[in-house]
């Protein structure tokens, strides 16, 4: 696969962000899926915590996208003002005194902002991502031990990021940008949960019937163009149904790790369609 790889004696990149339904669970399959593929330039439009395109490094143009403005905002700052955030983060205490605190401020400058947000993505409960219907982040603390402070895993990401193309955009911007021989990763929200795991109506406001009807016919385009894909779900007989187009399709297991009210945690298949040979 055609993607830079890294130096095993150099500090391992890490996502910065957790995310539910985040892939970093998907990395080990990989180059299982494509170990022959050569592929042009990469497209993440469900950026999320990009896992598979900190773990792919890709060589050429990134193109990185997704609905949430804060998301796409942060992964900007981190880009291009990644040294002003570290010295924000620095200020800041893993306390539910001090996140209640900041999770009530607002900020003007961009770094600011993408500080709060990383903050609270790492300090909150299980690390999701929800705001209320005056568009206001509302997740509780999260009593997390880890350290949200991590400056050179934050350089490193950033330096990965200079290559990358990013915009706040639906999926379909990919149709402009893709051509032949681009691989594209596509994991959206899952309309429908595994084991009414709690997210099924969150998730329905996020990612319609009707987008995964989209999503579909957008992989009718890449295929037209000969760019390859790989698309994420869960595994359910209506998703299957949905992008049934003769490819590979390929079941796993996964552990819940993020849940809703109620959620019932245990193993959970996803499936995986793609027209890598």
């Amino acid at each position: 696969m055609q993607a830079k790889t890294i130096d095993s004696d150099l500090i391992k990149i890490r996502p910065f962000l957790r995310w539910a339904g985040g892939k970093r669970w998907f990395l080990k399959h990989i180059e299982e899926l494509a170990p022959l593929v050569k592929f042009n330039n990469y497209h993440e439009p469900f950026v999320g915590s990009a896992a598979v395109f900190i773990h792919l490094q890709p060589s050429k143009i990134t193109y990185l996208s997704d609905l949430n403005n804060e998301l796409i905002e942060t992964y900007l700052a981190v880009r291009d003002e990644v040294e002003n955030i570290i010295q924000e983060l620095k200020k800041f205490k893993n306390t539910k005194e001090d996140y209640y605190k900041i999770r009530k401020s607002k900020f003007q400058s961009d770094y600011k902002r993408a500080a709060r947000f990383i903050y609270l993505n790492q300090t909150s409960f299980n690390g999701i991502y929800r705001v209320n219907l005056k568009g206001i982040y509302n997740v509780p603390y999260g009593f997390r031990s880890k350290d949200f402070y991590e400056p050179d895993n934050l350089r490193h990401v950033s330096e990965l990021l200079q290559s990358s193309d990013i915009q706040a955009s639906d999926f379909e911007i990919v149709k402009m940008r893709v051509k032949k021989n681009d691989l594209v990763f596509l994991d959206p929200p899952y309309t429908v949960s595994h084991n009414n795991n709690g997210f099924i109506k969150y998730n329905q406001k996020l990612f319609s019937l009707e987008d995964q009807y989209r999503l579909s016919s957008l992989i009718d385009e890449l295929k037209k163009k000969n760019a390859y894909y790989i698309l994420t779900n869960a595994a359910h007989n209506i998703i299957e149904e949905i992008f049934e187009k003769g490819d590979k399709k390929i079941k796993f297991k996964r552990a819940s790790l993020i849940g809703g009210e109620n959620a019932l945690r245990g193993k959970f298949e996803e499936v995986v369609f793609t027209n890598i040979p």
